[in-house]
């Protein structure tokens, strides 16, 4: 049906049907033909997992894969309504590659998470600085102010229209490899035009998701599972402390939670005035994950008494507890759910930490 209008159009105004329409229709019946036959061989082979044979409108070879010896192809799904990060609107640069592709998904990932005017920037698949504020200036400044260093060479994602004055401030203090927004003010693409290597991308907060779920390929098959969609709301949070967060620390507490699902594990997350002050990401213990938070906000100076700090996952021991409250921090978010939970509050206690429970995790790998 959403063929007909073209068909009777080309009909009319061209006196027959195009070689290249006719193509494209042709193309619709086989696939649909294909994905009813599979479905039935699926069905006899007793395949029950929603299995989904995949509609491409296009494909572009990447100069490289991950590293320069592995090739790379980028395939873009049929019938999206929205820019997307694969099929962004891209007004300047040069071409992506692929860990651009990679790193800028991610960045737009975690932006739009978050409702106020918010700036995230991502090296190697990690948020390295995030914050949420009253205008977009603000949020970047906030957000490269987290780790100036990591920020060099990164994605700078922003979840509103880009201003000249921001465009400026990014240029002047760095260089990046991808700027995304919803929208550009005209002279902000005129300030961004004097760096041409930077790959500006235009892309909407609703994206289009016509095959849910995320693929790993394995040794000898693949794994399919849900994608990470669940947010915990204030409500469902489970205060376990003698004292509970005040007003404040629980919006930090809420801040800093979103911006850990998006940290890979392990996962700690700083944060004070919805501002990410260290982020831990990626280690193999916990405690060292706390620990390179901890360093980051003393390398640029920020102060961690006060701050929330969210973790991924729940402390399988009190060492994390007392670790963050040596640091100053004084609420905690976590999953909950170790057998020593009442170990971890005790410590708590005895930090007077406020500390809350998600009841639900957020492992990133």
């Amino acid at each position: 049906p959403n063929d007909y209008s073209r068909l009777v159009e080309e009909w009319k105004n061209q006196d027959g049907i195009s070689y290249e329409f006719r193509k494209e229709l042709s193309q619709k019946v086989f696939q649909l033909m294909a994905d009813y036959n599979l479905s039935i061989s699926n069905y006899m082979k007793e395949i029950s997992v929603n299995y989904h044979q995949y509609d491409f409108e296009k494909s572009v070879s990447l100069r490289y894969g991950e590293n320069p010896h592995q090739s790379a192809d980028l395939l873009t799904f049929s019938n999206l309504e929205h820019k997307n990060i694969a099929n962004a609107e891209m007004l300047q640069g040069k071409e992506l590659s692929y860990n651009n592709i990679v790193d800028a998904d991610a960045a737009w990932e975690c932006v739009r998470a978050f409702n106020e005017p918010a700036c995230v920037i991502v090296k190697h698949a990690n948020p390295c600085g995030v914050a949420e504020t009253n205008s977009v200036y603000e949020a970047y400044d906030l957000a490269f102010k987290t780790d100036p260093t990591s920020a060099f060479g990164g994605i700078i994602a922003l979840n509103r229209t880009l201003d000249t004055k921001t465009a400026t401030e990014i240029n002047a203090r760095q260089f990046t490899e991808v700027v995304i927004a919803t929208d550009y003010e005209k002279d902000a693409l005129v300030e961004l035009n004097k760096k041409k290597n930077i790959r500006v991308l235009k892309v909407d907060l609703e994206q289009d998701d016509p095959y849910p779920g995320f693929i790993k390929k394995v040794s000898g098959g693949i794994l399919i599972q849900n994608d990470d969609t669940y947010a915990v709301s204030k409500e469902e949070l489970k205060c376990v402390t003698k004292r509970e967060p005040t007003p404040d620390e629980l919006n930090d507490l809420m801040f800093a939670w979103r911006v850990a699902k998006f940290v890979k594990s392990n996962a700690i997350v700083y944060a004070k005035n919805k501002q990410t002050i260290g982020i831990g990401a990626g280690q193999m213990s916990r405690v060292i994950s706390a620990d390179i938070a901890n360093l980051k906000a003393k390398e640029e100076g920020l102060e961690v008494k006060g701050s929330a700090m969210a973790s991924d996952a729940f402390f399988p021991f009190r060492d994390g507890i007392d670790k963050a409250a040596s640091s100053g921090i004084t609420s905690i978010i976590q999953p909950g759910g170790s057998i020593r939970d009442e170990e971890v509050i005790a410590a708590a206690d005895e930090n007077d930490i406020a500390m809350v429970f998600t009841a639900t995790r957020h492992f990133r790998h």
